[in-house]
């Protein structure tokens, strides 16, 4: 290296660098982003190539440095498609997503580049390589707290509803999203791109890469068995109007084996062809998204093209693969700028799109939500006729569609069948051809499509986002959507701005599931709730009756950055509390419902609402025999654990608010202690720590064919004489 030649001090920390680059001084010497604009003039400018190459060099240098000297990530998938993305950006594109979570220190080196990175304090490489899977770092995989990075990703198959999101949130910008060979059916990415592209048929400016590389994350990927034309064809067979392949073989002058070809082995002459080739290709794809068709953008190069190994060998690293072994440092080497290339690609990356990505992206800067003003609620008298928990929720619902043009909600197994026709008839399903007689039309703001990733997805992407949405679901399916709502919820917690929550309703709950079977009933999902609690913006509410899941789903709509699920039934049931007694029970977790006196004091605490039913039979045989009863409806669970037992501290938006030992004693303290749940056991654990008295538990066992809740519920030992005769043991008689 040249002795006069300063080195960038964001480059404290590289340990390779360059004595030169060919054709720098032709094509180097001037950013192909000039001063005061956002992008490259052509993508057929040769000197924009030249630098699109240098960048995607500068990616794959930093994404295996960072990654080895952790001895840890992945560094194999991205460097497969850092030609794309350094096309992206060269565009002025930095809306850029994606579903491989494994992408990780591909978009962290991006972020650094673009000076995003200095948002949290990381400003040169060094920082860098110290805070890669660090705590309060760059994680490994990508998560809701890092400058500039849209989504969080771990799970495959989640990208594409972020980009969706994005696109329907925000016309005219484009949502690039990276997705992977491996994970191309993982789990439901085509179909969700299905679903919403006839709904909503005008919105296509998301952009689906396929890094296309042939290799999974320990073998061949399933799809690299396609032919060019078998994958193009794929995608025209699932409605992509425009499939462009950029593929490295057809520029490959080295006699590379197989289908798949590394570039950055090719002479530099053919290496600068390839880039040249796929910043067009990028161009097009971009312009025709934006133009309103449906798109797909598919780069077929070798994975771990540019690293220290090809194939499913690249995708991570191990114990010992440090940054000074040979193999390391070779790839190293070989990918290694001169100074005043770091400085061009430095220069180039921090002025396309008018600055850092974490000033400029969409997910930056919090929506502006409508203000939805009084909420209709209807308060039916206690004690009244029954009602329908969910169809008087659903009259809520409608005002907050009609009075925000954003909210959406989804739902894959009917409104109808979960008692909210009245949202369909508000509302209207969303489908391009108009009905009346199923309340749809092309305009609608609910979204019916047959699968719960997809409904999950959409729903919690918009959320996180910015807008308000609402998945639906029966609770016995709703597992199938909740990876992607859990992700989404671990990202708010982190988030560096507000949001509004991600809320659900869940019906049809176990017990009202009994002509269905046990494939209707699993009520297990109540288990993940219950350990997600403990992460501090995770709020699973069990409103008992029609006024109650009222006031629970105005609470939940005054919230930013949580997980919230409300979970009710369909049936007709006993109107059992007021409006206020709830707005309290959401503050202290839960309400007494019915308390009376005797020589000895039993607590029953309820978790649902059908468990109320054999729970207040039992309380007359026990009255009967002089004893004292005091029902609890435990609505708000997460309220009764103790403040150091969650996370809370750690939220973006806390929410510190815990019952003391003092209220706890009030709704729980007696001789003996109940727990009942038509569910899972796990979401009584805050009263089963708390309390000192003796206690049991009643919950779900297993789901059996029956004719009735009640039947149902007796399977399970759900019943009033066991619940009488448990009490009357822990009481000693």
């Amino acid at each position: 290296m040249t002795a006069y030649i300063t080195i960038p001090s964001f480059c404290q920390g590289i340990q390779c660098f360059a004595d030169s680059l060919p054709e720098f001084a032709t094509y180097g010497t001037q950013p192909a982003i000039e001063a005061g604009q956002t992008a490259i003039a052509s993508p057929s400018d040769p000197r924009a190539a030249y630098q699109t190459l240098l960048a995607a060099d500068a990616l794959r240098y930093l994404t295996l440095q960072i990654t080895a000297s952790k001895q840890s990530g992945h560094p194999g998938g991205f460097a497969s498609i850092a030609e794309a993305i350094a096309a992206l950006v060269m565009l002025g594109h930095k809306n850029i997503l994606t579903e491989v979570g494994h992408h990780a220190p591909g978009f962290y080196s991006n972020m650094f580049l673009d000076r995003s990175l200095e948002d949290m304090g990381i400003q040169t490489v060094q920082q860098m390589r110290e805070r890669f899977r660090e705590m309060h770092g760059l994680l490994g995989h990508l998560s809701g707290q890092i400058p500039g990075l849209l989504n969080p990703a771990g799970p495959l198959g989640q990208g594409q509803h972020f980009a969706m999101a994005g696109a329907k949130l925000h016309p005219g910008i484009l949502f690039p999203v990276t997705i992977g060979d491996g994970g191309l059916g993982e789990p439901y990415i085509m179909s969700s791109f299905g679903h919403f592209h006839t709904a909503f048929p005008h919105i296509t400016n998301f952009l689906p890469i396929l890094v296309w590389n042939g290799y999974s994350q320990e073998h061949h990927s399933m799809v690299s068995t396609k032919t060019n034309e078998a994958m193009i064809q794929y995608w025209e067979g699932n409605s992509f109007e425009e499939v462009i392949l950029v593929n490295a073989k057809d520029f490959d002058d080295t006699n590379q084996p197989g289908d798949y070809v590394d570039s950055t082995q090719f002479s530099f002459k053919n290496r600068l062809e390839f880039v040249q080739e796929l910043l067009a290709a990028t161009h097009q794809a971009a312009q025709s998204a934006l133009g309103g068709k449906l798109t797909v953008l598919i780069v077929k190069q070798l994975k771990g093209a540019g690293v220290h190994k090809r194939g499913a060998k690249s995708h991570n690293l191990y114990p010992g693969d440090n940054t000074e072994k040979d193999y390391i440092v070779s790839a190293l080497q070989e990918r290694a700028l001169t100074p005043e290339g770091w400085q061009l690609v430095r220069t180039n990356f921090e002025r396309a799109a008018g600055g850092p990505a974490s000033g400029h992206v969409v997910t930056e800067k919090e929506i502006p939500v409508p203000e939805l003003g009084q909420l209709p609620l209807t308060e039916y008298p206690v004690k009244g006729d029954k009602k329908v928990a969910t169809t008087a929720m659903g009259e809520l619902i409608v005002h907050v569609g009609k009075t925000d043009p954003n909210f959406l909600l989804t739902n894959a197994d009917g409104n109808a069948a979960s008692g909210i026709n009245n949202v369909n008839i508000g509302l209207k399903i969303l489908h391009p051809t108009p009905d009346e007689d199923y309340f749809q039309g092309p305009q609608g703001q609910v979204y019916e499509p047959l699968s719960e990733d997809a409904c999950a997805g959409l729903a919690a992407g918009l959320a996180l986002f910015g807008a308000r949405t609402l998945w639906c679901s029966y609770e016995s399916f709703a597992i199938n959507g909740l990876p992607i709502w859990q992700t989404v919820t671990q990202a708010m917690a982190e988030l560096r701005r507000p949001t509004p929550s991600t809320i659900t309703l869940f019906t049809a709950g176990a017990l009202e599931q009994g002509r269905n079977g046990w494939t209707h009933q699993r009520p297990e999902i109540e288990n993940y709730f219950a350990a997600m609690m403990r992460n501090g913006n995770i709020f699973p509410l069990f409103p008992c009756d029609a006024n109650s899941i009222q006031v629970c789903y105005e609470w939940a709509l005054g919230t930013k950055n949580k997980g919230i699920t409300i979970t009710a039934s369909k049936s007709p049931l006993p109107v059992r509390t007021t409006l206020d007694q709830t707005r309290q029970a959401l503050q202290d977790g839960g309400i007494i419902l019915h308390e009376t006196e005797g020589k000895q004091k039993v607590v029953f605490a309820v978790i649902g609402d059908m468990p109320l039913i054999p729970t207040f039979e039992a309380a007359l045989e026990l009255e009967d025999e002089g004893i004292g009863v005091r029902i609890v409806s435990v609505i708000n669970p997460r309220r009764l654990y103790r403040p150091t037992d969650v996370a809370w501290e750690t939220c973006t938006e806390k929410d510190s608010h815990f019952l003391d030992d003092v209220g706890f004693d009030r709704l729980f303290a007696g001789d003996a202690l109940i727990g009942i749940t038509g569910g899972a056991s796990a979401l009584l654990e805050p009263v089963m720590l708390r309390s000192t008295c003796k206690r049991d538990t009643f919950a779900w066992k297993r789901g059996e064919t029956a004719s009735s809740a009640g039947e149902i519920m007796a399977y399970n030992g759900l019943r009033a004489e066991n619940l009488a005769k448990r009490a009357e043991e822990l009481l000693g008689r």
